[in-house]
């Protein structure tokens, strides 16, 4: 199984970024615990991180007959990219939204997900386990 991993903007500013809101640990720490995970488990990821939005888009529809699903972190174009919707549909890849901490329980704009409109399950405020759970879920579609 080949998973794509996505992070939007400021996921690579973890652990320097808000750490009372996103915790301590750093981007790096992010990777190598995906790949460690993914590792045993058999499966093989491609770890993408962005600040520009025409970028995912562009690294979402070359996921095309090449990866079994995407695992995305949209960050805060989760709530204003219809781009990355689209983009996500187009490709119709089964898709897993995560978010490191718990938006639900933040600011009112962070209330909808875009994203998550082409996405078939969210995993929400586990911090970084949430991207093992996104993994275990599309292992086991």
């Amino acid at each position: 199984m080949r998973i794509l991993v996505i992070n939007g903007p400021n996921i690579n500013m973890l652990g320097i970024r808000e750490p009372d809101i996103y915790g301590k640990n750093t981007y790096a720490d992010l990777c190598e615990m995906i790949e460690s995970y993914a590792a045993e488990k058999g499966v093989e990821v491609k770890l993408f991180q962005s600040n520009h939005e025409g970028s995912i888009v562009d690294e979402i529809q070359a996921a095309l007959g090449k990866f079994d699903g995407i695992v995305i972190n949209p960050a805060a174009y989760t709530h204003t990219s219809v781009a990355i919707l689209d983009a996500l549909k187009s490709v119709a890849l089964p898709a897993v939204e995560i978010h490191i901490s718990d938006v639900s329980a933040r600011e009112a704009f962070r209330q909808i997900s875009y994203a998550g409109m082409a996405c078939e399950k969210s995993f929400i405020g586990m911090g970084f386990e949430g991207y093992l759970r996104g993994i275990d879920y599309l292992m086991s579609r």
